[in-house]
């Protein structure tokens, strides 16, 4: 009798040596491809009045955009709401579906931004702040670009 007896041989394992090196490189693969939805403007691109006091907004994930101006071929400014163009009355059913997505604690702190173009009439942008009054959105945020405000009247 030997002293050593061998060992079947079976299948060998497989090597997870690779496998965070694969895990990372999918990781980065993805992060690197993947776009994040934004809103595609159906109005024509605003043209955002200048300011000289602005302030940029902390937590973008908490507010609420709503575009104002013109649409091609066709008169008055128009209002969109994420990627439809809606009327002044849609204004709160927006506001209130935006609520739906946060946690209440969150509610308070919800802002609405409004990108109006340089051109809208004051008459639209008043109409949208009333309806945010009835509805108590009172954090309300215009969109500008810094600059002189003289550059508006031109």
């Amino acid at each position: 009798m030997s002293k050593f007896k061998k060992k079947k041989k079976g299948m060998p394992g497989i090597s997870t040596a690779s496998l965070p090196d694969i895990v990372f490189m999918l990781l980065f693969f993805f992060m690197v491809t993947t776009v994040m939805r934004e809103t595609e403007l159906k109005i024509m691109k605003p043209q955002l009045p200048k300011a000289t006091e602005i302030k940029k907004l902390e937590r973008k994930s908490l507010v609420s955009y709503i575009y104002v101006g013109k649409v091609k071929d066709q008169n008055g400014d128009k209002i969109q709401l994420n990627d439809r163009i809606a009327d002044i009355k849609d204004v709160k059913y927006f506001i209130f579906a935006e609520r739906e997505t946060h946690p209440e604690d969150e509610i308070p702190l919800l802002t609405t931004s409004i990108k109006a173009d340089i051109k809208s009439n004051v008459g639209t942008i008043t109409d949208i702040k009333e309806e945010l009054r009835n509805i108590n959105a009172l954090k309300i945020n215009y969109s500008t670009l810094k600059g002189d405000v003289m550059d508006n009247i031109k």
